[in-house]
Formats: C-alpha cells, structure tokens, sequence
C-alpha cells in the first residue's frame, strides 16, 4: 500500500502553502495512506485535514531518532521532504523509502537582495514548487488555494468569542499587525489611521495574531476603536474569526495563508519581501500592496530595523490605499 510522509514543521505559511499538494496527492492517489509530519503546535493547521490519514508531531526537544522510529511504524513507501532542514535530512537518512525533497532556489533568493539581479526563470508560488517533490507520484495542481480545515466547534467558538465583545453582527475586518521582523510590519501610526477609516466604512476592525502580538494589538485597541484577539485564541479559533471575517488586512506573514486558507478576501502588504520568493497569496482573492523601489528585496524574512533607515517599501503604503484596495475586493 502506498504511504507517503508528507515533512513540513513549521511555519504557518509554509504549512498551509503544502495543503494543494496533500489535496492533489489525495485525488490522484485515493488509496494512499497520507502522513503529515510537523511540530507539534502546528498541528492544528492540518489536524482537520480530511486528505490526511494521520498527523505525527514532532515534540520539543524530541530527539530526531526518536520521532523516526514512531514515522518506520507506518512502513511508508515514499518521503517527501518539504522542509530541507537539518532535522528533515535526518529523517531521509534514519527512515527508509523512496525520498525526494524540492529545490529552495536559495542562490537566485541570495543574489537578488544581494544585487537586485533577478535569476528566477518562473515566478511560482512556494505552492507549486513542492510539487517538485512529488514529481514520481504524479501529482498536479488543481489552480485551488490553500486549505485551512477547521475542526468542529471553531467557528462557534469564534462566533461566540466575538458575540461576548459585542460585534457578531456587523461586518468584520480582521487585522494583522504583527510580523516575526520589525521591517515586516506596517508602521502602528498607519494601523491606527486604517482602524478609524474602516469604522466609518462600516466595519468592526478585530486585531488577531500570536501572543507576541499583544502589545501591537493592544495599542490598536487601546481607544476603544478595535478589539483584540492577539494572543487570546487558538490557531483554529483564529482561523474561525478569519472566516468571519469580510475582509482581512496583512503583512507578508502566516495570517495571510491562513486567511486564504478559510477562502476570505485578504488585501496583502509587502515591504522587504517580493513575488519572487513565492509567498504571495496563492490562488486566492487578494490584492498586494507594494512599492517600486530600488532597496527591494532587502531580506528574504525581514530584519530588526530598514538597512536604510527609511522604510519606505511599507511606509509609502498609505492607509487610504488599503481601504481603497478593501472596497475593491469586497464590491
């Protein structure tokens, strides 16, 4: 029987940027045994996909032998390495089948922030290129989005959560002002602007993202004029207000993937980063905002502080320019 270790452990977006070739695989191999292989509080991107026969987490400070020895138990026939990590070679050299793996494009992402020489033949989503991997099982995209599957009860938890703050029945704009990277993020002053413009507009701005959110969200949230779901639920209870959601406002970050991931609009802002790196909102109803300047890419996942001090890529996006793309999206 065929059985295929699907490894990805993390991030967010990357995560759910495999789900079209589990959905692929899924069609193309009804009878295969699919398994997801991951960090253990990524789990719950994937845990309710239905494609998959089973999740195997990887726990922290699990030794890579350890986890190994649980993945031999499946026998599985084929390895497709996702990740291209150290911990991903250990397990193609301590798990025995046919592995494979895709190609990083690490020189051609290099040299273009190094140099702004662009060495990308094709600009593929990150999405596509992991089917590199699984060139010998014969999948093919299908052109659907990512999918963000939400277990039972997400979405009334979600419901609820927003109902005890007073805003379940008017429309929702989700926010994500976090980013891993300062230079990731949209300056606060541009946030605040945009929450005051989509309360006349009609919306109910929700700030989400992770505990290392809060002190952004909570500034958002501070007159009054948003409230906060920054570090208060879940993965897939945020999935569940995402869905909620009319529209939802990004960086380049894992919220965005998990926006398209539940099939909401999503208005996506990209500074540092560019389409060429391949984490663009794929398949999906989206408009990025970016700006033409000769300082981008600057790094491939954002740093501490703008290498020039300016930050313009971000800065020069104007809070009248989101709200201009949201009612494009959602006329």
């Amino acid at each position: 029987m065929l059985c295929v270790l699907l490894v990805r452990f993390s991030s967010i977006g990357d995560i759910l940027l495999t789900t079209p070739l589990v959905r692929a695989l899924a069609r193309r191999h009804p009878e295969a045994r699919l398994v997801y292989v991951t960090k253990r509080t990524m789990a719950p991107l994937v845990a309710d996909n239905p494609h998959l026969a089973e999740v195997v987490t990887l726990e922290p400070d699990e030794p890579i032998r350890h986890l190994a020895r649980r993945l031999r138990t499946f026998t599985p026939t084929h390895g497709l390495d996702l990740h291209g990590s150290i911990r991903s070679a250990g397990l193609r050299l301590l798990v025995r089948c046919h592995w494979s793996g895709y190609r990083k494009r690490k020189f051609a992402r290099a040299l273009l922030i190094a140099t702004k020489v662009d060495a990308y033949r094709r600009r593929t989503s990150v999405a596509e290129r992991y089917f590199e991997a699984a060139r010998r099982l014969d999948a093919q995209p299908d052109g659907g989005p990512p999918e963000f599957c939400l277990g039972p009860g997400a979405r009334d938890r979600a419901a609820q959560w927003l109902a005890e703050r007073g805003v379940a029945d008017v429309p929702i704009a989700a926010l994500a002002p976090g980013a891993a990277h300062a230079t990731k993020r949209w300056p606060i002053a541009h946030w605040s602007a945009l929450v005051e413009r989509l309360r006349v507009a009609g919306y109910s701005p929700v700030v989400v993202g992770g505990p290392d959110d809060r002190g952004l969200a909570q500034q958002l949230a501070a007159a009054g004029a948003a409230v906060s779901a920054a570090g208060e639920c879940s993965l897939q209870e945020t999935g569940g207000l995402l869905a909620r959601a009319r529209v939802v406002v990004s960086g380049d970050t894992g919220v965005m993937h998990m926006a398209t991931g539940v099939g909401t609009p999503v208005v996506a802002l990209f500074g540092p980063t560019v389409s060429q790196f391949g984490f663009l909102p794929y398949r999906a109803r989206s408009l990025v905002l970016e700006r033409t300047l000769d300082c981008r890419p600057c790094s491939a996942t954002g740093t501490a502080s703008c290498p020039l001090g300016h930050h313009r890529c971000l800065a020069d996006i104007t809070p009248a320019d989101v709200v201009a793309a949201v009612e494009r999206l959602v006329a």
